[in-house]
């Protein structure tokens, strides 16, 4: 269990503010309207590249969601977890996690 997750009931789900989550749902809505947008595209046989452009438009609101999560995770749960002595484990599973995430 990582040390941002220790004070939390469900040990998998970390407290984020009510700003935070609703932050969070509107960018992933916008981009769901994209994707949806993005189907209706291909449905009506829309040129590739206007569609390619859009596509690369959702995939960098995504990384962008995921660069905010990135960051919240960094500045409270790493730091707690080194503040606390016991980084290394948080430490690693970021290192693993940027490695995912930037693929």
């Amino acid at each position: 269990m990582n040390q941002c997750e220790e004070h939390h009931p469900n040990p998998k789900m970390v407290l984020r503010t009510e700003e935070e989550i609703e932050n969070i749902v509107k960018r992933l809505k916008r981009i769901e309207g994209q994707v949806r947008g993005v189907q209706k595209m291909v449905e009506d046989n829309r040129y590739c590249i206007d569609i390619l452009i859009q596509i690369s438009a959702i995939e960098a609101a995504l990384h962008k969601v995921g660069l905010h999560l990135l960051e919240r995770h960094v500045r409270h749960c790493v730091a707690k977890a080194i503040r606390e002595g016991s980084g290394d484990e948080s430490i690693q599973e970021l290192m693993t996690v940027i490695s995912q995430f930037s693929k």
